[in-house]
């Protein structure tokens, strides 16, 4: 039915289709690079992904501990509290030695107080007042072993003192300038501005 339809057709309508079709195919032919471009940039990867953001807490882990007000550093957070030694609480200690050292802050009692035998290989004794506790502490050496910027040690504790200027004043034993570096066994560490003191 459908052969007899086609050749039933004047052969101009003939001519006239095979145009449409080549026409046609000829127009689909230019459409097709266009929708292949089209395909491809929908196909295309995606940018990266822009990096995630550090969370308040990530930077907050990576911050080193702030200092307490106090100026203590690490450590559980608690602070350190050297207290002015009375004359009742180096009495008390009972330290041997002929000649002292002590550091002390303005003009304040000493917060450090120690005593060795000149030329001797003793170690020197001293106290300091933790949070109101009068503890003992040693350094090697004698009282020749305190006399230039020396380390002492106690339970849980090592302090360091460093002369950081010239002697002030005259006399037989004029106080320096130093630091007194307290350490804890927990990390924590404090530092006090003052000024260390040797001789009789």
């Amino acid at each position: 039915m459908f052969a007899r339809k086609f050749f039933a057709l004047e052969p101009g309508s003939i001519a006239k289709a095979v145009a449409i079709a080549l026409v046609s195919g000829g127009l689909l032919a230019a459409c097709a690079p266009a929708d292949e471009e089209t395909q491809a940039a929908t196909e295309a990867p995606a940018s990266a992904p822009a990096p995630a953001a550090v969370s308040d807490a990530t930077q907050e882990a990576a911050a080193p501990a702030p200092a307490a007000a106090d100026g203590t550093v690490g450590g559980d957070g608690s602070k350190i509290q050297l207290d002015a030694l009375t004359e009742s609480d180096v009495a008390g200690a009972d330290l041997g030695g002929e000649l002292a050292c002590s550091f002390s802050t303005g003009d304040a009692q000493p917060i450090l107080y120690a005593t060795g035998v000149v030329a001797s290989d003793d170690p020197a004794q001293g106290v300091v007042k933790v949070s109101g506790y009068v503890e003992p502490i040693r350094a090697p050496g004698g009282f020749d072993g305190m006399t230039r910027s020396p380390t002492f040690t106690g339970q849980g504790k090592t302090i360091h003192i460093v002369e950081t200027g010239a002697a002030i004043g005259g006399g037989e034993s004029p106080p320096r300038p130093a630091t007194l570096t307290y350490q804890r066994a927990d990390g924590a560490s404090r530092t006090f501005e003052g000024r260390w003191q040797c001789g009789p």
